[in-house]
């Protein structure tokens, strides 16, 4: 009897053992949890507070016009701006660099493009790009690319490089995105497709970024300037848009802001691209816009 009474003692004990060994499991399997959803919780509200953009829709919302929806119709640069936009977001996001120097130290603009990772970047312009370029034998340059991507080539078998309605499509990203509404408007002999923004904070927001980046958090120094802001200033510049961003500046600021963005653009391409941390790609598109 007493042998008995042992036995079922003894496996009354086991039984609670391992019910608090379970326990234990699922309060570290909770705990291992808690650290992951607080993770996704912090994505989505960074997601939620600020509709992000690529450079191309940045630079093309500085162009617009607010409530006519449309680019100035003597604009003649932004066309190859937004090419240059395209090559430099691409090589930010990892997709191309510039093939190696070598020896003889080749200058930005000689050297070729050569993609990196064709990975789908889940914007339909940047891949038709980078499809280009990936396909194309031997590479082209960075200046090659900007007049293939944009049609300015008088060679007839390289037409097909050109990506159409790029400023059309642009702007249904953008509606698409809540900044900016679509609307149909008469000119006379032709309607038109027009884009006004219906989303002023956006734009508000980008034209404070690109106006503190010059005056208030100016470094006078482009290596500690975040690549993608310094990309943006270049690349609005070079597409007569960044005039817009400084409009609303008093006549003091405007002089110290364009007073910046011109130390900026006689900077050197070859020689800021040799420092360290830099993406060689990016200065090759200043070269090609600043030569």
């Amino acid at each position: 009897m007493t042998s008995l009474t042992q036995r079922s003692s003894g496996l009354v004990q086991r039984r609670g053992a391992a019910a608090a060994a379970d326990r234990e499991k699922s309060s570290a399997g909770e705990d291992e949890f808690e650290p992951r959803r607080d993770e996704q919780d912090d994505d989505d509200g960074g997601d939620s507070k600020e509709t992000r953009l690529t450079l191309m829709e940045e630079v093309l919302l500085l162009g617009l016009k607010d409530r006519e929806g449309y680019t100035s119709f003597w604009n003649d640069c932004i066309s190859s701006g937004l090419r240059g936009c395209m090559l430099i977001e691409l090589a930010l996001r990892g997709r191309l660099q510039l093939e190696a120097c070598g020896m003889r130290r080749k200058s930005l603009l000689a050297r070729k493009v050569i993609c990196k990772s064709d990975a789908p970047t889940g914007d339909v312009l940047l891949d038709e790009a980078l499809k280009h370029i990936k396909e194309t034998q031997p590479p082209e340059t960075v200046q090659s690319w900007i007049e293939l991507l944009s049609g300015e080539t008088w060679n007839p078998l390289k037409l097909h490089y050109q990506l159409r309605n790029v400023r059309e499509r642009l702007a249904k990203n953008l509606v698409e995105k809540g900044v900016l509404t679509t609307e149909k408007q008469n000119f006379l002999l032709f309607d038109m497709t027009t884009h006004p923004l219906t989303n002023n904070n956006i734009k508000q927001r980008l034209i404070k970024k690109v106006q503190e980046a010059v005056l208030d958090k100016w470094v006078n120094d482009p290596h500690r300037m975040d690549k993608r802001l310094l990309a943006l200033i270049f690349l609005a510049h070079s597409s007569d848009v960044l005039e817009n961003a400084f409009a609303p500046l008093l006549d003091d600021q405007y002089d110290l802001a364009m007073k910046r963005v011109r130390q900026l653009l006689d900077l050197e391409p070859e020689g800021e691209s040799m420092k360290t941390n830099t993406n060689e790609l990016l200065w090759a598109v200043v070269a090609a816009f600043t030569k």
